[in-house]
């Protein structure tokens, strides 16, 4: 069985971990302890790491849809003899309601198969893999419950289908007829914990995850353009949060190829502070100013006390700073995209654009942050002062080069941002003899990147000092207010990007990268709308949009000729960048410039 392409997937989550089911309802994905915990299912990365498949025995097509407001599933299969519904959800906690959800979540994986029209013959095939597929378990059956024991974890299965064991995989067969359904319940629990997995009921679990879903958007009433799409895209973003710390990851996978075959793989499953102002800015303009507040308090509790070493540029879900890379050699890989890895050597690099993002969220924030806090405080005086030295050094920038570091532009502009949003927080962080070290650095620096960012040669702001090459990076500058969207040199920059990394709205970050990168696209349109040709970015961001799959979820790159979904799945930066371009063009569409 080939497992499915990327943009086949459905995403579930309960704030602990999410697992991914593709179109054919096969359970393709799932790390039950956490986001970055290894695989129960892991069909994604090689046929042989796991699977829970429920489908019709013989041909059959399939559409799907979440419940309206919902992370819940439901995949209807139409067949010769009838029609009949498959819906997954991972369970929240009962009662769990609005900011409550995700944090106590049981770790279970039920689904419902309901009986339509007519008669529906179903296969099950459960096949559980611990360890990224390298562990086999023992499946043992003991008062109506399947019970998966191997190493560290323990998987108990309840179900009302008979099932037939052989070869560490379980298999039964049932008939969905109209009016009828059969229910599955899968908890998971540490080997040694002392207890088993919680089993609740099925139809009841789904129950509560539905309620706990809507409780939630009921609290967020975006009432800008494209309100559907952002209320999906926050519910992804959402779903990407780790509950007990407030931590959004980027992506729930590990391993999936910006290329297929291709070797630039990485793990997602972790907490870049790169994206965190853009992280801020997309749950405020959706309305989640709590969820925000959450963010920040996670963000100072993770970096603790800072010295004059780099800040650190990611964190795992609870603030671990150790993410040492290794590769998984036993997996196929995605298409035969290889390496797998697990963790991600990136948390090594220098990053100076970090500065600027705390700093910027900071900002946002200020409010909530009145009255400040000592070690507040005090973490956003040291990257200050940390942007005053660090601007002039080399880094990795933001797409994180592993050969060399460069003068990048974007890093150049978020120490901007950081010495920019200090000196207006003034008093509350530093001294008058501070605020001025600040304001003096953020003007020299303002003015090397107009003098050493622009190529006369190109036409454009480049990626580093001294490069032709472009990158759509610069395209933070107007969006975090270094320059206007409609300075000449600006506009210059934005059509020479549109011209040359562009394909049918589908924006890449360099010559050479191989798709385009959903959030620069949307970062083009945002900036579009600043620069007051707001019907222009509205179509680009109706294409991007169009883009999505079936589900309105977006990987982190598309491919400009086929379209195909690539790079990890679902990526919380695409729709972050979803949400605020739709609030750039809503702001830009109050204050339409009267020449349009």
């Amino acid at each position: 069985m080939r497992t499915g392409r990327i943009s086949e997937h459905g995403f579930l989550a309960d704030g602990r971990s999410a697992a991914l089911v593709d179109r054919d309802a096969t359970v393709t994905w799932w790390c039950p302890p956490r986001f970055d915990a290894p695989s129960v299912f892991g069909r994604l990365l090689d046929d042989d790491a796991g699977h829970w498949s429920i489908r019709p025995e013989g041909e059959a097509t399939s559409t799907r849809s979440y419940l309206d407001d919902t992370l819940v599933l439901r995949t209807v299969f139409r067949t010769a003899t009838g029609t009949a519904a498959v819906t997954d959800a991972l369970a929240l906690e009962p009662g769990a309601r609005g900011h409550e959800i995700g944090l106590r979540s049981p770790r279970v994986l039920v689904r419902m198969v309901e009986g339509l029209t007519g008669e529906v013959p179903m296969r099950v095939e459960y096949a559980p893999r611990f360890e990224y597929g390298r562990v086999g378990a023992y499946l043992t059956e003991r008062d109506g419950v399947l019970g998966a024991t191997a190493g560290s974890c323990r998987l108990d299965l309840r179900t009302d289908v008979p099932l037939t064991v052989a070869d560490g995989a379980a298999v039964g067969r049932f008939t969905a007829r109209a009016g009828t359904a059969h229910h599955f319940t899968l908890g998971y629990a540490p080997a040694f914990a002392g207890g088993g997995p919680e089993l609740p009921d099925a139809a009841g679990a789904v129950a509560e995850a539905t309620a706990g879903w809507r409780s939630w958007a009921g609290l967020h009433d975006y009432r800008g353009e494209f309100r559907d799409l952002v209320r999906r895209s926050a519910l992804v973003v959402q779903g990407m949060t780790y509950g007990p710390s407030g931590a959004v990851v980027a992506a729930a996978t590990t391993g999936l190829p910006e290329r297929s075959g291709g070797d630039r793989n990485y793990d997602y499953r972790f907490v870049w502070v790169r994206d965190f102002s853009f992280t801020l800015q997309a749950l405020w303009r959706a309305a989640c100013p709590d969820e925000a507040d959450r963010q920040f308090t996670w963000v100072a509790r993770a970096m603790g006390r800072i010295g004059d070493d780099p800040v650190p540029i990611m964190y795992g879900v609870e603030g671990e700073r150790d993410l040492t890379e290794h590769d998984l050699d036993h997996l196929a890989g995605y298409d035969g995209s290889r390496p797998v890895p697990v963790g991600n050597d990136a948390w090594r690099q220098r990053q100076n654009d970090v500065l600027g993002e705390v700093l910027d969220a900071a900002w946002l924030l200020r409010y909530y942050l009145d009255p400040m806090s000592p070690e507040v405080r005090d973490l956003l005086r040291t990257l200050a002062d940390q942007a005053v030295r660090a601007w002039r050094r080399p880094d990795a920038g933001m797409w994180e080069a592993r050969d060399a570091e460069r003068h990048y532009v974007s890093s150049k502009v978020e120490c901007w941002t950081a010495l920019d949003r200090a000196v207006r927080f003034g008093s509350r962080i530093g001294g008058p003899a501070d605020v001025a070290r600040w304001a003096a650095a953020r003007d020299e620096v303002r003015a090397t990147v107009l003098r050493q960012g622009w190529n006369d040669r190109v036409g454009a702001y480049t990626g580093a000092f001294d490069s032709d090459h472009l990158d759509a990076s610069v395209l933070i500058m107007p969006l975090v207010g270094f320059l206007p969207a409609d300075d000449p040199r600006m506009r210059a920059t934005m059509d020479a990007l549109e011209r040359r990394l562009s394909r049918d709205g589908l924006l890449r970050r360099w010559d050479g990268d191989p798709a385009g990168f959903v959030i620069c696209s949307f970062w083009l349109a945002g900036c579009l709308a600043e620069a007051g040709e707001v019907d222009r970015a509205r179509r680009l961001f109706e294409r991007i949009a169009a883009r999505a799959n079936d589900l309105g979820l977006y990987a982190e790159q598309i491919d400009q000729l086929t379209g195909e979904q690539m790079g990890n799945f679902p990526q919380a930066f695409s729709h972050i960048g979803l949400i605020n371009a739709a609030g750039r063009i809503t702001d830009a569409a109050a204050h339409r410039r009267p020449r349009e």
